[in-house]
C-alpha cells in the first residue's frame, strides 16, 4: 500500500541557471551568441572541408567529424536552456528526459574518442610519415570515425537503459541545466548502486582511456620531433599542426575530467553546473575559431569558398 501511495514521476523540471531577471537576461543574449558562433563557425568548416579537395585528407576527415559533433552537442542542451532563460522552469518529459541524457553522452563520449584518434593521426603523419598513407587510408579513416561514433553510442546506451529502470516517485526538480545522470540519480527512490558504479567505473574509464591516448601520443611526438630536429624553426613547423588538437583537447578535457572522474557524491552539482556550460556551450563555440585561426590551409580555404559565394 505503502508503495502505491508513492506517485510514479511522468515529467521533471529543469531549473533556471539563475532566478535573478537580469542576470537572465544577459545569460540568454551570451549563450545564444554562443549557440550561433557554434552553429555558424563548424557549418563553416564542414562545408569547407566537403567542397575543398585540398582538404580532403585524414587530419581535416576527422576535424569535419569534430565539428559535425559540436552541432549536434550544442543543440542537445543548450536550446531548452535558452528556453528556460526565456519563460523559467522548464518542464520535460521522462522520455525527453532520457533521451537528453542518452544523447549528450552519446556524442560527449564520440568526441572523447574522437580526439584521441586525431591525435593518433598526428602521431603517424609526424613520426611515421612514410606509412601515414597505408595507416590512414581512406578505409582506415573510415573505420576510426565510424569506431569513436560506435564506443560513443553504446556507452550512452548503457546509461539511458540503466537509468529507464529507476523509480522516480519524489521530488520532480533536477538541479541542473538539462538530464545528467548524477542530478537523476539524486532524485531516484530505489537503488542507485550499479548505476552509480557505472558512472564511476565506466564512464571514468571512456574520459580516462582516451585521454591516456592522447598524453601518450604526445610524448611520442615531443620527444620525436626534439631528437630529429635540431633548429628552433624545424621543431616548430611538425608541432605546429599539433597546437590546435592540444588546444581543443584541454578545453573539452579539464572540464570533463573535473566532473566524470572525481567520486561522484550527491553535492557535486555546484562544481557539475559550470564545468558542464564549458564543455556543451563554450568549447564548441571555440573549436571553428582554434583551427581556422592557427591553420592556414583551413582560412585559405574558407576565403576561397565565401569568394565564389559573392
Amino acid at each position: 500500500l505503502a508503495m502505491l501511495n508513492k506517485t510514479e514521476v511522468s515529467e521533471f523540471i529543469l531549473l533556471c541557471l539563475t532566478d535573478l531577471q537580469q542576470l537572465q537576461h544577459i545569460f540568454f543574449i551570451s549563450f545564444l551568441l554562443l549557440y550561433l558562433t557554434c552553429l555558424l563557425g563548424n557549418g563553416a568548416i564542414v562545408a569547407t572541408v566537403i567542397a575543398e579537395p585540398r582538404l580532403h585528407t585524414p587530419m581535416y576527415f576527422f576535424l569535419a567529424n569534430l565539428s559535425c559533433l559540436d552541432i549536434f552537442y550544442s543543440t542537445v542542451t543548450v536550446p531548452k536552456m535558452l528556453t528556460g532563460f526565456l519563460f523559467g522552469h522548464q518542464p520535460i518529459s521522462f522520455a525527453g528526459c532520457l533521451a537528453q541524457l542518452h544523447f549528450f553522452h552519446f556524442l560527449g563520449s564520440t568526441e572523447a574518442v574522437l580526439l584521441a584518434t586525431m591525435a593518433y593521426d598526428r602521431y603517424v603523419a609526424i613520426c611515421n610519415p612514410l606509412c601515414y598513407a597505408l595507416l590512414m587510408s581512406p578505409r582506415a579513416c573510415l573505420l576510426l570515425a565510424l569506431a569513436s561514433w560506435a564506443a560513443g553510442f553504446v556507452h550512452a546506451t548503457m546509461h539511458a537503459v540503466m537509468t529507464s529502470q529507476l523509480s522516480f516517485c519524489g521530488h520532480n526538480h533536477i538541479h541542473h541545466f538539462f538530464c545528467d545522470i548524477k542530478p537523476l540519480l539524486n532524485l531516484a527512490c530505489s537503488s542507485t548502486s550499479i548505476n552509480m558504479i557505472l558512472l564511476n567505473v565506466v564512464t571514468t574509464s571512456v574520459s580516462l582511456g582516451p585521454f591516456t591516448l592522447i598524453v601518450l601520443s604526445y610524448i611520442y611526438i615531443i620527444s620525436f620531433i626534439l631528437q630529429k630536429f635540431q633548429s628552433q624553426e624545424g621543431r616548430w613547423k611538425p608541432f605546429s599542426t599539433c597546437a590546435s588538437h592540444l588546444t581543443v583537447v584541454a578545453l573539452f578535457y579539464i572540464p570533463v575530467l573535473f566532473n566524470y572522474t572525481l567520486p561522484s557524491s550527491g553535492s557535486s552539482t555546484e562544481r557539475d553546473v559550470p564545468m558542464s556550460l564549458i564543455y556543451s556551450a563554450v568549447t564548441p563555440a571555440l573549436n571553428p575559431s582554434i583551427y581556422t585561426l592557427r591553420n592556414q590551409e583551413v582560412r585559405s580555404a574558407l576565403k576561397k569558398m565565401l569568394d565564389r559565394k559573392l
